[in-house]
């Protein structure tokens, strides 16, 4: 190999790929000394080494040099596979070390696919992806569409490089805020904490530096035109900003906001923070499902218990009455670790041996025996409430299963009902047609009788009239011939008078 054509391409690979040249050095040296042995057996003795400067090969086997046609036809190929190697793993390492400094960072990038719940997101120089259980709850992704999350994880595969992003982790809130809210980036308020169910709801507690800011205020804008932007970008997730303080007493309260809380009881020894609450304000408190509570409770570092003054006031009774009942334990320690915030066996099961003997001036035999006293009374505990649940679930079921025959028989009834309703209306429509027709029947011969009667009543009528007009015509005739009998007797009576007739009666 030309010494000049080594150097320009690993200086090229230098600028172009910002590759160390040492390490372009010694990966040839390697790879012309694995040629070598191959080419003049395993066990021969080969050291190969290049001027950095010259670029100039010097190669020895079992302490003779080679010259340089020998090493010429050894490390021509091997040199330029070995460099492309080099090439493909150094930028594999400047991709890892790129994005290894953005974990938990917010990228911006374009859906390639998105196609099995995973998607495929262009970030520029590499291809992350977004799996499914990082998504948020009900989001729909689409190809083309612009897509914000946060730089979850970074691995090789080969010489490949996978990132994985995420839009679930509580960094993506913070990034956000950060981008919509200047202050943030100025360092006149703080984000102290977040928490968060992706795609319901996340709480943030802030603090200002300035006592004349109102973190929450510059956090929401005006008219929450700066948490719009933010729960618009979370598929519309509520977000719940607080006030943030070092006092737990005051933080507590207001990482449970809006529920009102009466008074906050601090168990330093077990980390938990007991909150007395009003009858009304308990669901509040405790949110749909717990939600409320469990994300205040991953706010402020506490596990917090939600309960009212006369709950508290029962289940410390029956802790002392049952604490009491374990062979060496006294009362007046029964007392103390009630006090202390241990209010169940499984509570009293994982404390300190150090802190117990300390407490009641127990010796470490006699702890052991109360832990494991308190360790079986804790599984019989848990046995006896699933056992309930179980029992509950059940009854749940067979009510679920009873319910769903009576509605099937209600459905059935009703069918039924329905059924014999409309079966009914035939009959009452076939009766009512067997009566129409029998009324039709009556009401023809009614009518024919009437017409019988009529045409009777005609008959007689006519008869009668026919009768009267042959009686009046009779009469008529007779009082015609009567007249034309008087005529003629007058045209009688002038012809004699005339002595034109000769008197009959004369004769």
């Amino acid at each position: 190999m030309n010494p000049q054509d080594l150097l320009r391409y690993v200086d090229s690979l230098h600028r172009e790929k910002n590759i160390d040249p040492s390490l372009l050095f010694s990966a040839i040296e390697s790879a012309l000394a694995t040629a070598a042995r191959r080419q003049y057996g395993e066990e021969a003795d080969i050291i190969v080494r290049i001027d950095h400067d010259s670029g100039r090969i010097h190669a020895e086997i079992n302490g003779a040099p080679l010259d340089q046609e020998q090493i010429g036809r050894i490390g021509a190929q091997t040199a330029k596979q070995v460099i492309i190697q080099k090439v493909r793993e150094a930028e594999r390492d400047a991709l890892m070390a790129e994005y290894r400094e953005q974990i938990g960072q917010m990228v911006s990038g374009v859906i390639q696919r998105a196609d099995g719940g995973v998607a495929t997101v262009q970030l520029g120089n590499v291809e992350a992806i977004l799996p499914r259980s990082e998504q948020i709850s009900g989001e729909s992704l689409h190809a083309n569409e612009r897509v914000r999350a946060v730089v979850f994880e970074v691995r090789a595969t080969g010489n490949r490089v996978r990132v994985v992003l995420s839009r679930t982790r509580p960094q993506l809130v913070k990034c956000l805020f950060e981008q919509e809210i200047p202050e943030l980036s100025e360092g006149v308020i703080a984000i102290n904490s977040i928490s968060r169910e992706p795609g319901y709801r996340s709480k943030v507690a802030v603090s200002s530096t300035d006592s004349q800011v109102d973190p929450i205020a510059v956090c929401v804008g005006y008219r929450g035109s700066r948490i719009k932007s933010v729960r618009e970008e979370l598929a519309g997730e509520h977000i719940d900003v607080v006030r943030y303080s070092d006092d737990p007493q005051i933080l507590i309260p207001n990482a449970l906001q809006p529920a009102e809380i009466e008074q906050v009881l601090l168990c330093n020894m077990i980390g938990r923070a007991i909150v007395l609450v009003q009858e009304d304000q308990l669901s509040l408190a405790i949110g749909r499902r717990g939600q409320n509570v469990r994300l205040a409770s991953k706010l402020c570092g506490w596990d917090i218990e939600i309960m009212t003054g006369g709950e508290l006031e029962e289940q410390i009774e029956r802790a002392v009455a049952g604490f009491s009942q374990l062979d060496g334990m006294t009362e007046d320690l029964a007392q103390q670790l009630v006090e202390q915030g241990y209010l169940s066996y499984d509570d009293l099961s994982v404390i300190e041996p150090e802190t117990l003997m300390q407490m009641g001036g127990l010796t470490a035999e006699q702890v052991d025996v109360i832990v494991e006293q308190a360790e079986t009374q804790a599984e019989e505990a848990e046995a006896a409430a699933t056992e309930e649940r179980k029992k509950r679930k059940h009854e749940r079921e067979t009510a679920a299963a009873q319910a769903a025959v009576d509605e099937s028989a209600a459905a059935e009834s009703g069918q039924a009902a329905e059924e014999a309703v409309a079966e009914g209306s035939e009959e009452n429509v076939s009766d009512g047609a067997q009566q129409g027709e029998s009324d039709s029947s009556v009401a023809v011969e009614d009518a024919e009788e009437d017409r019988g009667s009529e045409a009777v009543s005609e008959e007689e009528n006519a008869t009668v009239e026919s009768e009267t007009i042959d009686e009046s015509t009779k009469q008529d005739s007779d009082k015609e011939n009567v007249a034309v009998e008087n005529t003629n007797n007058d045209d009688e009576a002038e012809q004699i008078a005339s002595g034109e007739l000769e008197d009959p009666d004369k004769t």
